[in-house]
Parts: C-alpha cells; structure tokens; sequence
C-alpha cells in the first residue's frame, strides 16, 4: 500500500512536469509575437495560481485545476487568426448573472491587459 501510494505520487509529480514541459516546448516554437505574448500569460498564471497544473489543450497551453482545464492560450498562428486568444473553460468561477465573457481576443499584451487578466485568472480559480 505504502508503495503503491509513492508510485502515485512520483507518477502525479512526472505529469505536472511533463505538462510543464510539453508547454514551454509549444511555446518555444510559437512565432515571435505568439510566443512573447504566451511567455508572459505562462507568466501570469505561475504568478496569480501557482497550483494550476500546465498542459497541452488542443495542442495549445492550458492550467488546469482538478484535472480540469480552467484557462488556456490559443496562438494566432495556429489558427490563423487575426488575433490570438486567452479564455476560460467551465471550471472558471466568473459567473455574471445570465451572461458573461469567457474568451478574450489579444493583438497585444500590454501592462493594463497583464493586471485584467491576473485579475481573472484570481477570480476564476475561486
């Protein structure tokens, strides 16, 4: 029992890494400006809710709390898009009444957009 419970640990400690691992790679080759923009979410999130686990979302970086996605980046490129995006899954507490965003565009990632979205990220996690 003892064992097995060391061998759940080491595994759930390899995929927080491997997580982190795996988004730093896909953000490393991301072009310039997605890649600067999605350093300094990567950024964010690590600073405003240390305990949301990085991963891979539909090939994109994503923080998840509970195993389950709360907030994610999606680069332009990818998409070919015009801009790139910072939104929130269904775990996210920012309800609003009946209605309320959960997905932001961004063509840049100034220090007034920075203090918006660590606000979300606080509020989102709960």
């Amino acid at each position: 029992m003892a064992e097995e419970n060391a061998t759940r640990a080491r595994t759930a400690g390899t995929k927080k890494a491997d997580g982190l691992t795996e988004v730093l790679e896909t953000i490393a080759a991301m072009p310039d400006g997605d890649r600067e923009m999605a350093e300094r979410i990567h950024a964010i999130v690590e600073r405003s809710a240390p305990a949301l686990k990085p991963r891979l979302w539909y090939g994109m970086p994503a923080y998840a709390k509970d195993g389950k996605v709360l907030c994610f980046f999606q680069a332009s490129s990818k998409f070919k898009s015009r801009y790139s995006t910072f939104g929130f899954d269904e775990p996210a507490a920012l309800d609003e009444g009946s209605m309320w965003p959960t997905a932001f565009a961004l063509v840049a990632l100034g220090d007034e957009e920075e203090a918006r979205i660590e606000a979300l990220i606080r509020r989102a996690v709960g």
